[in-house]
């Protein structure tokens, strides 16, 4: 197999910035992905620029992401971390890995940190660890927010039996190819919608100056690990707050985030924060900005529109769909992770809870948790337990990394598990397949004191980034 070929004016296009990303990316990506096509070299890339933090771990891509989010060194008062670190739950550590625990630890060590918990699918990440949930005292974190602000679950149950996927699993296909879109295509005749015409476009510069990406990208998806997919929903019992009784049902599964919109305001904010807030080594991609502050109280709304953004994007990926269909949906699961909200905690204090890569798990607070392109999701109901800060995992959580992934698992082994599992699986990467994982189930059962399950989601069809 050929080297994949990257030029820099293929980088450009895809909407790398002009710098040292570039020629990191010429250099780095043909000499370490030597067995991969070049749609998976092209699908890694998109995933890089769109969410960098998710790759600061890796020992090749991250130095591809650090360009892409380079802070300008100031010389200001380094800003001394607690000695010891507060004590925080952990749930499933057995199979977490130490790198996540030690940034957990060092989280646990800012001065503005007041309580935390670490979830089962926790892995290591940048700053905040993936499955980490922190919360600070009159400050927000924009790493421990994640890049992909928002980046949330939505699930639509329908009155239709799920065997017809079987029955007519071509004319499902087709409405995916039809009615989705991920990286960087998009719809050329996107929908309207009020989001777009919210306060904050016109009243925060650099807000505003997104306002066309984000017209453009709306009800699109990223790449990496955002899908679509077509699955079998099983309801074991009748809930008064979900409203459905025990039973089969046609289910509609999206995952994606604020595209574009979140990715640049996440990597101005997260510069901001690091030329402002000036922290150890360990622990300067956990700067803040201060919510009585300009800069942190502009995050606050940046980031809101985000979250709000990515919203309308699955409202508009499962408006298609059903009229596609000819349905309407019976009930709607939503909820969002990489995303802070100010709540009130055991003491009766407001702190902001910063959850990356974990699902809010309040008192009936409804929610999806999925696996993989294979296993199953679950719709679950928060129990509210304040030891975890009302947080549940937003996943399986990784088991490899990317490039693990990329050099271990081979398209044979891949395709030959699909088959077995009955799952047809459009786009889709060697990264994101299922031995690249944790196993749901440990996962949930970790977690049996944080959430009870109602139900689960069972993939068939499986639309990702990528032919």
């Amino acid at each position: 197999m050929a080297k994949p070929h990257i030029s820099g004016k293929d980088l450009l296009k895809m909407g790398y910035p002009q710098g040292p990303a570039i020629g990191l990316c010429i250099n780095l990506i043909p000499k370490h992905y030597k067995r991969a096509s070049q749609e998976e070299v092209q699908a890694l890339l998109e995933s890089i620029l769109a969410n960098p933090a998710d790759f600061f771990e890796d020992p090749v891509l991250s130095r591809i992401a650090e360009a892409l989010i380079e802070p300008q060194k100031q010389e200001t008062q380094e800003i001394p971390l607690l000695p010891q670190a507060l004590d925080y739950e952990v749930y499933g550590a057995n199979r977490i890995e130490a790198g996540a625990m030690t940034q957990m630890q060092t989280a646990m060590r800012l001065p503005v940190t007041r309580a935390g918990a670490l979830m089962p699918d926790a892995h290591q990440g940048y700053g905040l660890p993936i499955g980490g949930v922190l919360a600070t005292e009159n400050a927000v974190i924009p790493y421990a927010v994640g890049v992909d602000i928002g980046c949330r679950m939505c699930l639509s149950v329908y009155a239709v039996e799920p065997q017809i996927l079987e029955a007519h699993r071509s004319q499902y296909k087709k409405m995916l190819l039809d009615n989705t879109r991920f990286g960087i295509s998009v719809f050329s005749d996107p929908m309207d919608d009020e989001v777009l015409e919210r306060s904050e476009f016109r009243e925060v510069s650099r807000i505003r100056s997104l306002h066309d990406k984000a017209r453009a990208q709306i009800g699109s998806s990223g790449s990496g690990n955002h899908f679509v997919e077509f699955g079998e929903v099983e309801i074991m019992a009748e809930d008064s707050q979900l409203g459905l009784p025990a039973g089969k049902y046609l289910g509609i599964l999206s995952h994606s985030g604020s595209r574009g919109l979140g990715a640049h305001l996440a990597q101005h904010y997260t510069k901001l924060a690091m030329e402002q807030c000036h922290l150890p080594k360990e622990a300067q991609h956990l700067a803040w900005l201060g919510l009585d502050t300009e800069a942190g109280q502009e995050y606050w709304l940046a980031m809101n529109l985000a979250g709000d953004y990515a919203s309308a994007c699955h409202h508009h990926i499962h408006r298609r769909l059903a009229k596609a269909m000819g349905e309407k949906p019976l009930a709607m699961v939503e909820n969002h992770h990489n995303f802070a909200w100010k709540e009130t905690l055991g003491d009766g204090k407001e702190y902001i809870v910063h959850r990356k890569g974990a699902t809010p798990a309040g008192q009936d607070v409804m929610g999806v948790i999925p696996g993989s392109m294979t296993a199953p999701a679950f719709v679950v109901k928060g129990k509210g337990q304040l030891a975890s800060l009302n947080s549940a995992s937003h996943g399986a959580g990784r088991l490899l990394s990317r490039r693990k992934a990329l050099e271990n698992i081979t398209h044979a082994q891949l395709q030959k598990h699909l088959r077995s599992m009955g799952v047809e699986l459009i786009g889709g990467g060697l990264d994101e397949a299922p031995f690249a994982y944790k196993d749901i189930h440990q996962v949930m059962a970790a977690q049996s004191d944080l959430v009870e399950i109602l139900g689960s989601f069972l993939p068939k069809i499986v639309r990702m980034d990528g032919n």
